[in-house]
């Protein structure tokens, strides 16, 4: 028996498949899950998931929302979600690089709020890009 992982996002089911173990992006860092794992809400911060099926590694950027885990059944409710096959590596390197300097030449809180959101969107796509690469 394995987990039974379900991705929706307010757009449509984005995914749903058996894994052998998923590591999600929550606000307090990095979480993985396996078959019977403890029961457990967690928010989810922009950034990389991970899936492990049978056969491979599956990359997916996750941009916020929250994950149910309970009796090997894992549901995560995300904002939006990317699959690193819909992401063209130049132009996530490019948007990587560049959201990197806006951020670090952002001035007041409004502009480095947004600079923020769109750092760590920018590295979520580029981070699955990259492990997808390094996975295969």
């Amino acid at each position: 028996m394995s987990l039974q992982v379900t991705i929706l996002t307010p757009e449509r089911p984005f995914w749903n498949g058996q894994a052998e173990e998923i590591i999600l992006p929550t606000e307090t860092g990095e979480m993985g899950v396996l078959k019977n794992h403890a029961p457990i809400i967690t928010g989810l911060d922009v950034g990389a998931m991970l899936i492990r099926t049978k056969e491979q590694w599956k990359s997916v950027a996750v941009m916020g929302g929250f994950a149910v885990v309970k009796r090997n059944q894992v549901t995560i409710l995300a904002n939006e979600a990317e699959a690193s096959e819909t992401i063209n590596p130049e132009e996530a390197k490019n948007e990587f690089e560049l959201a990197k300097a806006n951020l670090e030449k952002a001035e007041g809180v409004k502009q480095k709020v947004e600079a923020n959101f769109t750092f760590k969107r920018a590295k979520a796509r580029f981070q699955v890009v990259k492990s997808t690469n390094k996975l295969a």
